[in-house]
């Protein structure tokens, strides 16, 4: 984009006051801005911030323009604002306009799910020689949609638009904006049904954004979507996907090839080759978070290579960093349409904007460039020269960006710089998991204050990665279970309140020299804590109090609220930040009753402590199933526990499951009928068997008691049941009705689809997903994706 503020003014029906300047960029987040003489920052008064707020902060960092919807002061005489009604319509007005120049052929892909994985396939399979835009990552929310919108130069071929709705309404919006000339529908199913009468409605409201749409793409493999679509649109070119047949995609499950087949019809549409089409499940990961050695993070993106792509992905570095140094790895760009020369330059002003400490750049072509790249920069002519030139030291407590195109092979570079090569992995999906906390936030009134348990390593999905998505999402707490875990995180770069929920006395000086905050639940506590405040010479110490209302775990009873309030009454050490309570049966409706009886002790005791104090602490006793389930339990803040990872208190279709557990077969063979299998001999086979090993076993998390066919796990998108025992580092399973498994071929321990989730594992056991989350053991390499 490129227009003064005057016409954005003109645009979207606002008013300009200061100067009128010239914007080339918008942004909403102001956690990403780095300073940009032509960004516009748009201030939106969301549910959980206010972006007018941080007006001042941007103004330091340089940013000079804005839109806004409410009367505030400009920062400075330099500065240009547009006032408008609703920020979020003023930008949607804009991304309209935007798009109504564009001449290219506008994609726009919606359905229950598939949609990033059919953008992300259909893009990266687009020629070189094609300019081509896609939307960055999951951008299909009706801020998102715009922001993409608004992103196109305008001399792209093709445009790849994502598209999502939850509720009724917004698919009227997201129409007007996008404006598309092919649409594909993936599918319908379950996902984000919960504002929706029935499945006809959601079809109904989805199929909206078709009705200017000169072709649509669909399949029959939704009989009531394919019926719908053929009665209401039966004018237009209507192209049923699923008689398209893929070859090489031995990896794809069923649901995977339902997406292969929309991009395989939607590039024959286009009038381009399907025989370079991408259909692997990796290619769906984008930004891949995983532990490097010496103390490094690597931000992995070795698949697709374009301007956009890179400027997210160089967005991500500068946010991943927290305060550590920031090292990127780019490699030539194969599809941008664009002279080199203007390219690479674009390339080197978003690692400046992204405050890269060292950069290095890998390709012939990029090398005849570096007069446009900060000084310092290093050139390698092929990934081969710079691996030659490996050394640790260069990459030690670095976040570490590898960012190349497919032909670059820079997964051997992250492969040299993973700290854990098991073969098994736990892939955490921080995209789900920011949703799962949104599904929460959509119960509780706007801007109210949560804490975020990341005790015990965050659940086993890990500790750090996760901290710094919260941070970033405005989550007002952290909360560990032990000093050592705050500790890590302060060391990781993570600055927001963490409070300590089993802080004992042997670690209290350790808290205060690291700013973590205990819970408080005995006046033994409060004591030996107040010694450790005085010992660092520090005044009003924030604490957080523990009232027991029922649990009988930890926490001051009734009879001991009056003697609390006079224990702290006066006290300049410490301040009481909250007080709270927990609630021990939220999610079990048989016991209603004793929940509310816990709700209103709690209100009345903590009412009571209060009163003993000059100021307002915050209250909080809502956790994960109690936010959902009863709203009196709200207060002035609430716990989110497992629900944030995507299970809960009982089977909701909003969350979603953010932990994979997988592994790849490491060898094959074929057993008589009669021979045994694993330790004891304890399982035989009763005919001709054919068995993989994989590489897991309950060392790793695997619990011995899924062995003997009471676990099945998925390979090529079928079931396969674990024979034999669980071994420490290994288990068997039986694979003889399944045609085409190889050596190498993925593996899924426990996911997302039903029957193979952690929750159905849970009930094999009989135990809950906290258990099994918690047992995934740290040699299982942790890897962190956002879609």
């Amino acid at each position: 984009m490129d227009y003064l503020l005057s016409d954005i003014a003109r645009i979207v029906g606002g008013e300009l006051r200061g100067v009128d300047l010239r914007v080339r960029e918008v942004a909403t987040d102001s956690r990403s801005v780095v300073a940009n003489e032509a960004v516009v920052f748009a201030a939106i008064d969301g549910k959980n911030h206010d972006g007018h707020n941080y007006i001042r902060r941007m103004s330091e960092r340089g940013v000079e323009a804005f839109i806004v919807e409410k009367d505030v002061e400009l920062p400075t005489k330099g500065c240009g604002m547009v006032r408008v009604e609703s920020t979020m319509m003023a930008l949607q007005r804009l991304a309209a306009y935007h798009r109504s120049r564009f001449e290219g052929v506008v994609v726009a892909i919606t359905g229950s799910n598939g949609k990033t994985i059919v953008k992300e396939w259909a893009a990266r399979s687009m020629p070189e020689s094609v300019r081509s835009f896609a939307s960055p990552k999951s951008y299909n929310s009706q801020l998102g949609v715009a922001l993409s919108l608004i992103m196109l130069e305008g001399n792209e071929e093709v445009a790849f638009i994502e598209a999502g709705i939850s509720q009724p309404g917004e698919m009227e919006r997201l129409e007007r904006m996008i404006r598309p000339d092919i649409v594909v529908v993936t599918s319908i199913g379950d996902a984000h049904s919960a504002n929706f009468g029935s499945e006809q409605e959601k079809i109904e409201e989805k199929l909206i954004l078709a009705r200017e749409a000169k072709t649509i793409i669909y399949s029959r493999e939704y009989p009531s979507l394919a019926s719908r679509i053929e009665a209401r649109y039966g004018d237009r070119e209507l192209i049923d996907s699923s008689r398209e047949t893929v070859d090489d995609a031995m990896e794809l499950n069923d649901a995977l090839m339902v997406d292969a087949y929309h991009v395989q019809a939607l590039m024959r549409k286009l009038g381009y080759s399907v025989d370079g089409a991408i259909f692997s499940a990796k290619v769906a990961m984008r930004l891949e978070l995983k532990e490097g050695i010496d103390d490094s993070i690597i931000i992995d993106d070795t698949y697709n290579s374009d301007i956009n792509s890179v400027i997210v992905a160089l967005d991500a570095l500068h946010l991943q960093s927290m305060g550590r140094r920031r090292v990127a790895v780019i490699s030539d760009i194969r599809q941008s349409g664009m002279e080199p020369e203007e390219l690479y330059g674009r390339v080197a002003a978003a690692v400046r904007k992204a405050a890269v400490d060292h950069l290095i750049c890998v390709g012939e072509t990029i090398a005849m460039y570096q007069s446009l790249f900060p000084r310092g920069t290093s050139f390698y002519l092929t990934t081969d020269e710079l691996i030659e030139n490996f050394s640790r030291e260069r990459w030690a407590h670095s976040v570490i960006l590898v960012k190349g195109s497919r032909d670059s092979r820079f997964e051997r570079l992250s492969r040299l710089l993973e700290r854990r090569t098991h073969t098994t992995t736990l892939e955490v999906d921080l995209a789900a998991m920011k949703k799962n906390l949104n599904y929460f936030r959509r119960h509780l009134p706007q801007h109210h204050p949560m804490v975020a348990m990341v005790k015990a390593s965050g659940y086993g999905t890990g500790d750090v990665e996760v901290a710094r998505m919260l941070q970033h999402e405005g989550v007002r707490y952290l909360a560990v279970a032990f000093a050592d875990e705050g500790v890590t995180l302060r060391s990781k770069g993570i600055t927001m309140p963490i409070v300590v929920l089993n802080a004992d006395e042997e670690s209290f000086d350790v808290m205060v020299a690291h700013d973590l905050e205990p819970e408080i639940y005995s006046f033994h506590s409060l004591d030996a804590f107040r010694r450790a405040v005085h010992r660092a010479h520090r005044e009003a110490y924030p604490i957080h109090v523990k009232l027991d209302t029922g649990m009988h775990r930890l926490g001051f009873i009734d009879d001991e609220v009056d003697l609390l309030g006079r224990a702290i009454h006066h006290d300049t050490a410490l301040y009481v930040a909250s007080i709270f309570s927990h609630l021990s049966s939220a999610d079990v409706p048989a016991e209603d009753d004793f929940t509310r009886r816990q709700i209103a002790d709690f209100d009345y005791m903590s009412q009571q402590l209060t009163e003993w104090l000059d100021y307002k602490p915050l209250r909080h006793i809502a956790n994960s199933a109690a936010i959902v389930r009863f709203a009196e339990a709200s207060f002035d803040m609430c716990r989110l526990g497992l629900g944030l990872y995507g299970y809960g208190y009982e089977h909701n279709e909003e969350l979603i499951p953010v932990a994979t557990l997988s592994t790849r077969i490491v060898q094959i063979r074929t057993l008589a009928r009669g021979e045994s299998v694993g330790y004891g001999r304890s399982e035989r086979t009763e005919r001709e068997t054919t068995i993989a090993t994989i590489p897991v076993g309950y060392a790793d998390g695997l619990d011995r008691h899924l062995g003997g066919g009471r676990w099945e796990v998925i390979v090529g998108g079928k079931r396969a049941r674990i024979i034999g025992r669980v071994c420490m580092d290994s288990a068997m399973i039986d694979i003889t009705d399944i045609a085409g498994v190889a050596v190498g071929d993925r593996v899924t321990i426990f996911g997302a689809e039903r029957g193979n989730t952690l929750e159905d594992m849970a009930r094999v056991l009989d135990t809950i997903p906290y258990e099994i989350m918690t047992s995934v053991s740290s040699r299982v390499k942790r890897i962190y994706t956002e879609r």
